[in-house]
């Protein structure tokens, strides 16, 4: 396997905090570097047409795009520890804690990013309208998620979850989004400070 890697990119992030936590080797690396505007090339996009990362190439030569999915591949060849529910009721539970996060909270915090920061000028179609529209959505979202902790030690219940790692790697990108995390979401800040306590979150 190959795996094409988009260094600090959110999505990115993901995957390898998913090897990590899974305990699996990392394959090899293939750095695309999104600012020099690697993943728009002829040749990548043969590799992905969304020309997005990352992708997981397979021995076989099959691409796999999208985190989930690559994530739900290495779930079902190593199902321990089981990153997305032991059972029908859990895995029901973080599906809906996972959606809620990435159509929410992720989306947002991107959403900002993407059509307000500098440095993606030129690799965005920038709306600050959007990104404004966004940023007003933030604070709901969080509540949501620290309604949710207050009485949870992750998300689903007693153990981290892929849910955890999309809130996680939400939470980490508001700072490069330039989205202060309010010091009154106690909940929040005590969960992301275990997360990021975790050897898997340095991946």
């Amino acid at each position: 396997m190959r795996l094409y890697d988009g260094g600090r990119s959110p999505n990115p992030r993901r995957v390898r905090i998913f090897f990590a936590e899974k305990g699996i080797a990392l394959p090899e690396l293939i750095p695309v570097d999104i600012a020099k505007k690697e993943h728009l090339t002829p040749e990548f996009t043969r590799i992905n047409p969304m020309r997005r990362l990352p992708v997981l190439e397979l021995d076989d030569g099959t691409a796999l795009a999208e985190t989930i999915a690559i994530c739900r591949y290495l779930e079902s060849l190593h199902p321990e520890p089981a990153l997305f529910g032991r059972d029908a009721k859990e895995q029901g539970q973080i599906e809906m804690w996972n959606r809620r996060v990435e159509l929410g909270l992720f989306s947002s915090v991107m959403a900002v990013f993407r059509h307000s920061h500098p440095s993606m000028v030129e690799l965005e179609h920038q709306v600050p309208e959007w990104a404004d529209a966004n940023r007003e959505l933030i604070d709901d979202h969080l509540l949501l998620l620290d309604l949710q902790l207050a009485a949870n030690p992750f998300l689903c219940g007693e153990l981290m979850t892929v849910a955890d790692i999309t809130a996680g790697i939400a939470v980490d990108f508001m700072r490069p989004s330039r989205i202060p995390l309010p010091e009154d979401f106690a909940n929040i800040r005590r969960w992301h400070g275990e997360l990021a306590a975790r050897p898997s979150w340095a991946a």
